[in-house]
């Protein structure tokens, strides 16, 4: 696929098929995505590949508590409790997440992303606000592991709600202590139709010209 292709057409899959993930797809994926950048070019993402069930179904477990107070927190819970007095697109995407979640164990692969602490440059840390700028060196990686994963013909949903579990999910997967949970990725066959490009808001909502609110000209 043209790198413009799979930026505009990959969506975040929530349903998949029965049909097994062949492990050198996933490999071809973690191989293109590794030219990710990263602060200093110290590439300290670190993956763990799940495919036992018993070990998905952990995972769910350690998923689901998180995700059901993140659903009540945001109304997500009340839309599924009275679906009528909400927007159907929205509530359908609520569902399609709840789904995912409560299925979680049924995903074919699971890619459990973390970062070597040692390895962030957080420059933002003194700031008075909450700290954004240490997944710089983890995030991108990230995306081209799901970018890579559509360009292998799968499908992929990348969540943070399994990252408060992070010493739990440690224990599991045997997870050294100086390496930070960053995502959980679900990977499988998509099961819906793969949409020809996803709804974004235009440019000029979100880019400005040498200062904030000021329109951006093409030319």
């Amino acid at each position: 696929m043209e790198l413009d292709e799979v930026m505009r057409c990959a969506p975040t899959s929530r349903r998949f098929t029965d049909q097994p993930v062949d492990r050198a797809a996933i490999v071809r994926a973690l191989d293109a995505a590794r030219f990710a950048p990263s602060g200093g070019n110290r590439q300290g993402w670190r993956v763990v590949v799940v495919t036992d069930p018993e070990k998905r179904a952990a995972l769910r477990d350690l998923y689901l508590p998180h995700w059901r107070a993140y659903m009540e927190i945001t109304g997500g819970a009340k839309m599924l409790a009275d679906p009528d007095a909400f927007d159907p697109k929205r509530t359908q995407m609520v569902r399609r997440a709840n789904e995912y979640a409560e299925k979680l164990a049924e995903v074919p692969v699971h890619l459990v992303l973390g970062v070597q602490l040692s390895d962030l440059a957080v420059t933002d840390e003194s700031l008075p606000r909450t700290s954004i700028v240490g997944g710089a060196s983890v995030y991108p990686f990230a995306q081209n592991v799901l970018l890579a994963l559509r360009n292998e013909g799968l499908g992929a949903s990348m969540t943070t709600l399994l990252v408060p579990a992070e010493r739990e999910v440690r224990e599991l997967l045997a997870i050294p202590d100086d390496i930070a949970l960053a995502a959980h990725i679900g990977v499988g066959h998509r099961a819906d139709p793969w949409p020809k490009s996803l709804s974004r808001r235009p440019v000029e909502e979100f880019a400005f010209a040498e200062r904030f609110g000021e329109p951006l000209a093409a030319n």
